[in-house]
Order: structure tokens, then C-alpha cells, then sequence
């Protein structure tokens, strides 16, 4: 366990993620949040799209306090920075919101107005991805909620695999879990949930980049809708 701000060897790091994605397969998602917190200890984060909070409530059951990341846009619909509002006051986790270098009218400024219109990766990458990147330097590993029914794109998801860009510990706790199960395990816990997914949108991003879906539709299919695109970098 590494819980004094000593980062820990990136090998080392990947061997123990293949281990460990192997011998938690099976595991509760309970079971690997806890396996998480003992290896890692300060040095393990939940990172929250505010879309619910249900891994943000199995990680604080686990270890009450622990760090929550929140990436801040500045282009989140107002019912997202609610959510988040909401969890930082009434959740056992202390909430972090990690804002890009550049504020939207300065990277406007920069690279001309509304660039997730025209280049939406180089805007993922400058709201999400480069703070992400900064904002877990501080740890060694971090909690996900992707699930594997999501779509194609995350059919693979390991509950641990290694992050060879970040060279981080990558922990998806309920990549097993199906739709109908995290809906159960938020209302039988009472965890706030976004309220937009009750107004026909089922995957939460930006406001410009995510529309409603209509039903039969991959979940994804709302974000991005006029590029070929459906992941904003951050899960590669």
C-alpha cells in the first residue's frame, strides 16, 4: 500500500493491474473498490461525470473521505454542476473540480469561437483530457464508472487493466454490471441522479456536443451526434 505521496513504479504498477484483472473478475464491486483502497490507499481517486453518483456512494462506504474527481468544462449542462454540487454536500468524499488552463471565451480567444463544432477531439482534449491527465498525477490509480453494455467501444472493460498513456491503475468496479443493475443498486441506495436521463438523454456530456436518444439507440449515440465519435478520449 502507498498512501504517503510516493508514486510508484509504472512497471510495477502494470504488473499488479494484469494480476489483479485476472484474480477480480468475479469479484463485488464492492470487493474491488476495497482492493483498490488497501493497495493505494490516499493515492486512489473516483472520477465522476455527475451522470449518478453510484460509484461515488461504493467508493465513500469503502473509504469515507476519499478524493472525488470532477472534470469542470465550463460547457456542462447547469443539471450536471447540480449533481455535483449536491454529492460535494451531502456524500462522505471530498469533491475536486479540475478546470482546463484556458476558460472557454480564452481558448475561443485562441483557436476561434465553438471549436467543439469544427474539432471536437482537439476540444476534448483541451477541457478533458490534459486536466485529467494533470489532476491524476496526484495518484496511482483511479475508479471509473464505465460498464460494458454501454457499447462497443466498452465491451472490453477490465474491472482493473493498466493505463499505458497515464501509466495509472484503471478501476472499473461496475464494468459488469448491466443498466437495470445500476438503476437498482441508485434507488435502493438513494444516490442522485442526473435529471436529464429521465428527459430522453442516456449518455451526459456537454451541453453542444450531446443530444437526446431515441429508444433503441446505443446509449452513446447521443454524444457527438454529427462526427464519427463517441468517446472523448479519456477511456482509450
Amino acid at each position: 500500500m502507498s498512501s504517503n505521496g510516493t508514486q510508484r513504479d509504472p512497471f510495477e504498477l502494470r504488473d499488479l493491474a494484469t494480476e489483479a484483472g485476472k484474480r477480480l473478475e468475479d469479484a463485488t464491486a464492492h470487493q474491488i473498490i476495497e482492493w483498490a483502497v488497501g493497495e493505494f490507499g490516499e493515492r486512489f481517486c473516483v472520477t465522476s461525470s455527475m451522470a449518478d453518483a453510484a460509484v461515488v456512494h461504493l467508493a465513500a462506504e469503502v473509504a469515507p473521505g476519499i478524493d472525488v474527481v470532477f472534470l469542470d468544462t465550463g460547457l456542462h449542462f447547469p443539471e450536471t454542476l447540480e449533481v455535483r454540487d449536491f454529492v460535494a454536500s451531502t456524500m462522505n468524499v471530498n469533491v475536486r473540480s479540475i478546470q482546463p488552463d484556458q476558460s472557454v471565451l480564452a481558448q475561443d480567444a485562441e483557436f476561434g469561437p465553438r471549436l467543439f463544432s469544427r474539432a471536437p477531439d482537439e476540444c476534448c482534449s483541451l477541457r478533458k483530457v490534459l486536466p485529467l491527465n494533470k489532476a491524476l498525477a496526484d495518484y496511482d490509480g483511479w475508479a471509473t464508472g464505465l460498464r460494458r453494455d454501454e457499447g462497443p467501444t466498452r465491451a472490453n472493460t477490465r474491472v482493473v487493466d493498466f493505463d499505458l498513456s497515464r501509466r495509472k491503475v484503471k478501476v472499473s468496479p461496475i464494468a459488469k454490471w448491466t443498466e437495470a443493475d445500476q438503476n437498482a443498486y441508485i434507488e435502493r441506495h438513494n444516490i442522485p441522479v442526473n435529471p436529464l436521463l429521465k428527459d430522453g438523454f442516456r449518455s451526459i456530456g456537454c451541453w453542444p456536443c450531446t443530444r437526446r436518444t431515441e429508444p433503441g439507440e446505443d446509449p452513446r449515440a447521443g454524444r457527438w451526434a454529427a462526427f464519427d465519435k463517441t468517446e472523448c478520449g479519456l477511456h482509450v
